[in-house]
C-alpha cells in the first residue's frame, strides 16, 4: 500500500470496485427477455456474458457496442437474436438503481475518507447511465470529480482521463491514489498517469466475476476498501 502521508485524494473506479449489477447481467437479461417471450438460462446468460465482455475490442460505450455485446451473450440461446425494441429495454434497465448493488464497504469507507480530509473522485469507463445511477444510488455527492470516458472522449487505460481527474482534483498525480479492480484499466493506467494505485479483488463472496480468484495477496492488493481506511 502506498504510504498514506503522501496520498491527499483517492479516486475510484465504479462497476466491480463500487457498485456491481444485481442479482447478475444474466439474471437481468433473462428477467427482461422473458416478458418478450423468451426462456433463457441464466447461468448460460452469464457464461457467455462474460466472454463477451472479456473479448471486447475497441469498445467506446455507445449503443452500438452495447448491442454488439448484447448479440454475443444471447447468440444460441434464442432462436432470433435480439430485437431492438429487447435491446432498449435491456439497456434501460441497466439505468436504474434496482439493477445494481452497492457493495456493503463502500458507503463506510467514503464516509470515513471523506471525514478525514481526503478529496474523493471517480474515474470510470461507461456511458451517459453514470451520473444519475450514481444520483439514484446516493453516492453523487461523495465525489468531488466525476470523470466518465464517455464524455471526454478518452478511456481507461489512455492517461487522459486520468489527468482530466487529477486536474479536478488540483492536486499532483503523485498525492492520487487510484483504485480498481482492473489491473490493466486501473492500475497499469494509473500509475502510467504518474498517480499510485492499488489492485482491489474482492473475495468470491462479493461477487467476483465467473472463474476469476483473488491473486496472492501483496502490498498493492486490498481485497476490501475497508483496507483503505486501516
Amino acid at each position: 500500500m502506498p504510504s498514506p502521508s503522501s496520498i491527499r485524494a483517492i479516486t475510484f473506479d465504479a462497476g466491480g470496485t463500487l457498485i456491481d449489477p444485481w442479482p447478475s447481467v444474466g439474471g437481468i437479461y433473462a428477467d427482461v427477455a422473458a416478458r418478450f417471450g423468451y426462456v433463457v438460462d441464466t447461468r448460460a446468460l452469464d457464461r457467455q456474458f462474460a466472454v463477451a465482455w472479456k473479448t471486447k475490442a475497441n469498445f467506446d460505450y455507445s449503443r452500438r457496442a452495447w448491442a454488439e455485446v448484447v448479440r454475443q451473450t444471447f447468440s444460441g440461446l434464442t432462436p432470433h437474436p435480439p430485437d431492438n425494441t429487447l435491446f432498449e429495454e435491456l439497456y434501460r434497465q441497466f439505468a436504474h438503481a434496482h439493477a445494481w448493488r452497492v457493495y456493503q464497504d463502500v458507503r463506510t469507507t467514503l464516509t470515513t475518507l471523506k471525514s478525514r480530509g481526503l478529496r474523493l473522485g471517480l474515474i470510470s469507463n461507461w456511458d451517459e447511465r453514470l451520473r444519475p445511477l450514481l444520483t439514484q444510488l446516493r453516492l453523487d455527492a461523495f465525489f468531488q470529480s466525476i470523470v466518465i470516458c464517455s464524455e471526454i472522449g478518452a478511456a481507461k487505460p489512455s492517461p487522459l482521463i486520468f489527468h482530466r481527474a487529477v486536474r479536478q482534483l488540483d492536486l499532483p498525480c503523485s498525492q492520487v491514489l487510484h483504485v480498481g479492480d482492473s489491473i490493466s484499466e486501473d492500475v497499469a493506467g494509473a500509475r502510467a498517469a504518474g498517480l499510485q494505485a492499488v489492485h482491489l479483488q474482492r473475495r468470491r463472496d462479493a461477487s467476483l466475476p465467473p472463474g476469476s480468484a483473488p491473486a496472492a495477496k501483496t502490498s498493492d492488493v486490498i481485497q476490501s476498501l475497508g483496507e483503505l481506511i486501516e
